[in-house]
């Protein structure tokens, strides 16, 4: 591994943190209205981040071009965050403020996040709830009218809004309707069935893409003058994961191979509250959502080996593990920290369940103090949709959970302005790195898609095209046919191996490594074993796979062989970012470093900074390249929620 000596600029205003923002805005240089309409722009992801940019943006008056693979934004993996958003109101006058909000979060994170971009988060957040109620969110409200809150993990007041619990399908029809309306008036051009396969970069500026109809196979060039990643995360690396099945890694990857650096990409999500797998061919996870656990309590049996009916275990055999190990937070404790709970009760043979990997989520005390029906109005959607999966009635029988991989912390590297090291590649939401450090808060991924697409990008995007002179290149640049052949000979290439692999069958195999190796805990040679065994998995990939049907029809095994090949080079990445992370934070839980009571031990002296990979191709080792994190206002102090 080589450590590059170069500097990256985050361009963080000076100043106080709580003025920061509002010092950049007034720093950004403006495009007047009627040239905006001169400016196109191509969002790729047409979720929450993606979603609200092209809304906002269209709305100011640029042009835009809009990509999903999906047949409706509204099918964007959005939709699956059920729980709620976060945002400081202080309505229930519990102490919260914008200070306590941006405090929980960095320790959250595990100090591992940028300061000058949570801040800007946290004060964001209350801007984001306005927005969403004008739109028409219906989010839960008290009697009184007032809306209502909840909590999540990390976090010791309530500050999490919600609409029961559908909420992220709710944002999602509101950022929708102001897509459509835009799409109506015609600035916003919608590529449904879509798929990025190439970014094209000339005079080290991003001027387009290269994409695939997905249902003709046509491979077309889009010339814009900046380019709009938001694609998401890569948690469906492990293959058995909470996120759809269609989530992938491919467009940020492709950037990532033409230059742009992919920080931190072994800072992973493992979330605590999902329905344990129950055989060898599942192909994903169900997430129950966090919010269970404010009226859920966590508990497994005191014995070893105790698989008794969880009825007739008594109180006193029970141990509500989280409640004991952190009585300050109990079983609202972050999801990094309950997770490897969850692990370390079921490695010492205390699971439940027929697998033994399991543990009870179990309402029965809160059923009894507020009754059947207001845990159902709460959530009540949750519960039919665990019982359809299970058979089981959790308002009777404890549910059973266990984590599973559910969100990414790493992603491309972006500036405070949201601009990748690539000038025009905009990187938002979960497809870039900067807020979130090791470990996610419960509730704030929505926040952050939303914060980034309708309150940062189109006051950074704007900057962008005033200080730079508008490109005249169109899509007979040579960098387009030269982009437009590396895809076209990718898809070739799949097509004409003929092997006798299927694509999943590759992607199983890597994920159980990755989830081995690189997943809830990892040590030094777990992390060298997997670096030599992911490249002998790609070669033989790309010798063995079978794609079947051709090119020029819908054809699934295509676009899942495409994925599959970038996952197996990202699993790589993910491994030797984690062997060079020597300590423990967040969700990156080296065995090697821990305190005597298996917490997570930091190294802040040596590792008090952000990882940035440069690819030199897949056959080569990257290089490093590190951005240092500088905390000025708060204290690095080892993370407690006892």
């Amino acid at each position: 591994m080589k450590v590059l000596e170069e500097t990256l600029d985050a361009r963080i205003p000076d100043g106080p943190i709580d003025q920061k923002w509002t010092r950049r805005q007034g720093e950004l240089k403006l495009v007047s209205p009627n040239n905006k309409r001169k400016y196109s722009v191509i969002v790729v992801g047409t979720g929450l981040a993606g979603g609200s940019a092209a809304a906002t943006l269209a709305e100011l008056g640029y042009n835009v071009r809009a990509f999903c693979y999906q047949d409706s934004p509204r099918r964007a993996h959005s939709i699956a965050a059920q729980g709620g958003i976060n945002a400081c109101k202080n309505y229930q006058n519990d102490g919260d403020s914008i200070q306590r909000f941006f405090i929980d979060t960095i320790k959250g994170g595990d100090f591992r996040s940028r300061e000058a971009n949570v801040y800007r988060l946290t004060e964001l957040s209350t801007n984001i709830i306005d927005q969403c109620v004008a739109q028409g969110v219906p989010f839960a409200r008290e009697y009184g009218g007032t809306l209502d809150n909840r909590s999540f993990g990390g976090a010791q007041v309530s500050r999490t809004f919600y609409a029961r619990g559908q909420t992220g399908q709710q944002l999602l029809l509101g950022c929708y309707q102001a897509m459509m309306r835009q799409v109506n008036a015609g600035k916003i051009k919608m590529y449904p069935r879509t798929e990025m396969l190439e970014l094209v970069i000339a005079n080290g500026r991003a001027i387009g893409i290269i994409t695939r109809d997905m249902v003709t196979g046509k491979i077309e060039k889009h010339c814009a003058d900046a380019v709009v990643l938001a694609t998401g995360g890569y948690g469906n690396v492990f293959y058995l994961s909470t996120n759809a099945k269609g989530c992938n890694v491919t467009a940020a990857f492709r950037a990532y191979q033409q230059g742009a650096y992919f920080a931190n990409p072994c800072y992973t999500q493992i979330h605590p509250t999902c329905i344990p797998p129950h055989g060898e061919h599942q192909s994903k996870l169900t997430l129950m959502s966090e919010s269970l656990r404010n009226d859920g309590r966590v508990w497994v049996p005191i014995k070893v080996g105790d698989k008794r009916h969880p009825d007739q275990i008594p109180e006193n055999e029970r141990d509500y593990y989280l409640e004991r190990l952190y009585p300050s937070y109990g079983n609202l404790a972050p999801r990094d920290i309950s997770s490897r709970a969850a692990k370390k009760v079921c490695d010492e043979g205390r699971g439940v369940g027929p697998s033994g990997v399991g543990v009870y989520l179990d309402f029965r005390d809160s059923i009894k103090r507020l009754g059947q029906k207001t845990i159902a109005a709460k959530y009540g959607n949750l519960f039919d949709m665990y019982q359809r999966i299970t058979d089981e009635d959790p308002y009777k029988v404890p549910m059973r959970i266990y984590p599973a991989s559910h969100y990414t912390m790493g992603g491309l590297w972006v500036d405070y302005n949201l601009m990748s090291n690539i000038p025009g590649l905009f990187v938002i939401g979960e497809a870039n790195f900067s807020d979130h450090g090791a470990n996610r808060l419960g509730a704030s991924a929505l926040l952050q898609g939303l914060v980034d697409g309708y309150f940062v990008l189109p006051y950074t995007i704007g900057d962008y095209f005033a200080r730079f002179k508008k490109l005249d290149a169109s899509v007979d640049h040579p960098e387009f046919d030269q982009a437009e052949a590396r895809a076209k000979d990718r898809v070739r290439t799949l097509l004409s191996i003929d092997g006798k692999r299927t694509p999943d069958s590759f992607h199983r195999e890597l994920g159980k490594i990755v989830w081995d190796k690189c997943g809830m805990a990892r040590n030094a040679d777990g992390l060298r074993e997997a670096i030599a065994r992911i490249p002998e998995i790609r070669q033989e990939f790309w010798e063995n796979v079978k794609v079947t049907g051709s090119g020029e029809e819908l054809n699934i095994a295509l676009e899942q062989a495409g994925r599959v090949a970038d996952f197996i080079e990202l699993g790589e990445l993910m491994c030797r970012d984690a062997l060079a992370r020597e300590e423990s934070c967040g969700g990156h839980f080296r065995e090697e470093h821990q305190t005597d009571e298996g917490e997570a031990l930091r190294d802040d002296e040596h590792f008090c900074h952000v990882s940035n990979w440069k690819s030199n191709g897949p056959d080569a080792e990257p290089d490093l390249v590190i951005e240092p994190l500088v905390f000025e206002n708060v204290e690095l102090v080892t993370r407690s929620y006892k």
